[in-house]
């Protein structure tokens, strides 16, 4: 027959420190991932604010043409 065994506070603890491992490794590479989208949407912004910023440096302006009679 199957031989059962207690649960002793210290396995409890064991099994709890094993699961925050996993927990705080997780967190660590979803803080990484955030990190990097949070930067490549910045410089892609940046980028959209320079082109448009350099597009309205480029408006027409008027030419006045000077003639002599």
């Amino acid at each position: 027959m199957t031989e059962t065994t207690k649960i002793t506070p210290a396995d409890l603890e064991a099994k709890f420190r094993d699961i925050q491992g996993q927990v705080d490794t997780v967190a660590e590479d979803g803080k990484k991932k955030a990190v990097v989208g949070g930067s490549a949407v910045a410089v892609i912004l940046l980028l959209i604010i320079y082109v448009l910023g350099r597009n309205a440096g480029k408006k027409k302006s008027t030419v006045v043409e000077i003639r002599r009679l």
